[in-house]
């Protein structure tokens, strides 16, 4: 059965170092009921407003339909740029291996089964590549930045052989930890006082894989699911057991072969370069944030440098979460981790550059945590921030700073969160 997160509020303080990672690694709101299926036709604006699982009526993600204020029905309007050419506005589907569901709060990705050389089987989907033309051809994300991943042990090596793809060593995920969240009291909701992730990869996990025998492209390829026949794997109508796959995941149904089906996976609003967008979060390189996002827990991911964003030769882009955001379920400036905790929908991060937005996309996300000043919040300063250049000004001017008054940049913290959709 799936796992409910716990929440309690008790008054604990846990020191600033450890305060300026679990305040920094909330990257989606807890667990909400499952979304329509994806059989359904695609939505219309209303649909997704008021999808669950999603950011609320308030939330400005999707934007409103063009026929708000207009004397005809929203059917009377024109197509959308971005359908006559991805380079306009969007809407735009970025992981077009996949389907979206009616409320755009799950999609649908294939599924594959490999193997790892030490003969262990694991299920796996691919979401983003260095291969530009496999990218196009798959309807992955392409990212060149990817290929700066591989220090350390961030990125394992991997074969094209008979049976699918087979993976160096035995790294391995274990989905059987229970998810539990405790939070704290007081001015900030944060730190939570207990973090248990509910998928723990071994030392050697990492979701990268660079492939010998396929140009050498590196493939991000989180696994869902251990070694399990397909049988005990087919949750094809949802009720999934998350003692045995990803905490994201809320269909699977291998086929009857199986080595492939496809998995149904929960998605989480951001913006980038002020456009509402979706992305799916499914590794960290930290606990605390594999906890608060559903996450696996990818140790290796620690490996691959953070810090220098678009310099040369990096493989990161910046996250920008943000603490004490204004919060209030009705209010239409809500945004943050304190306001994710208690009115229980997404904290609406800010991201840096996305696929048609960015030549510099990457699934790889460095988190930059900040906090209003109370200096600023005083001022009525504090509102929604929804660019990240915006943020960065706000930096610049004092009004952000990082946890406690502490300078600004980056946590070390490393998050595989590969973007989904944009909707402008």
């Amino acid at each position: 059965m799936p796992h409910p997160i716990q929440i309690e509020r008790r008054t604990r303080w846990l020191g600033p170092a450890l305060a300026a990672v679990a305040l920094a690694l909330l990257l989606a709101a807890p667990a909400a009921a499952q979304s329509p299926g994806n059989d359904a036709p695609a939505p219309g604006p209303d649909d997704v407003a008021n999808a669950p699982n999603q950011a609320g009526p308030t939330d400005g993600i999707p934007p409103a339909p063009p026929s708000t204020g207009a004397d005809v029905a929203e059917d009377y309007f024109g197509p959308m740029g971005s359908e006559v050419d991805r380079r306009l506005v969007g809407p735009v589907q970025l992981l077009r291996s996949g389907r979206l569901s009616r409320g755009r709060t799950t999609i649908r990705l294939p599924l594959y089964r490999g193997h790892t050389s030490t003969g262990r089987a694991f299920w796996y989907i691919l979401t983003d590549t260095t291969d530009r033309d496999n990218a196009e051809s798959l309807g992955l994300n392409h990212s060149p930045k990817l290929h700066y991943s591989e220090v350390d042990s961030a990125v394992r090596g991997g074969r094209i052989t008979r049976r699918g793809l087979v993976v160096d060593g035995h790294g391995s995920v274990n989905f059987e930890p229970r998810r539990r969240v405790v939070a704290g009291e007081g001015a900030n909701a944060f730190p939570p006082r207990v973090n248990d992730p509910g998928s723990v990869g071994s030392r050697d996990y990492t979701p990268l894989v660079r492939i010998r025998n396929a140009g050498y492209h590196v493939y991000n390829a989180p696994i869902i699911a251990g070694n399990l026949p397909a049988d005990r794997l087919r949750f094809c109508n949802g009720d999934v057991n998350h003692d045995l796959v990803h905490d994201r995941v809320v269909k699977v149904c291998p086929n009857e072969k199986g080595d492939g089906g496809t998995v149904t996976i929960r998605t989480t609003p951001i913006f980038s370069f002020a456009r509402p967008a979706l992305y799916i979060s499914m590794d960290s390189s930290d606990p605390v944030t594999a906890a608060l996002d559903e996450a696996t827990v990818a140790p290796a991911l620690a490996d691959v440098p953070t810090g220098a964003d678009d310099g040369a030769f990096s493989a990161v882009e910046r996250l920008f979460p943000i603490i004490n955001g204004p919060e209030g379920r009705d209010n239409p400036q809500r945004q943050g981790l304190n306001s994710a905790i208690r009115d229980g929908l997404a904290p609406l991060q800010v991201i840096g550059g996305i696929p048609t937005v960015a030549l510099d996309y990457s699934p790889l996300w460095d988190v930059n945590l900040g906090q209003w000043t109370q200096n600023a919040i005083n001022r009525g300063y504090r509102a929604r921030i929804n660019d990240e250049f915006q943020y960065l000004n706000l930096v610049r001017l004092g009004h952000i700073t990082g946890p406690n008054g502490s300078r600004f940049g980056s946590t070390g913290i490393v998050v595989n969160c590969p973007i989904v959709h944009r909707f402008l």
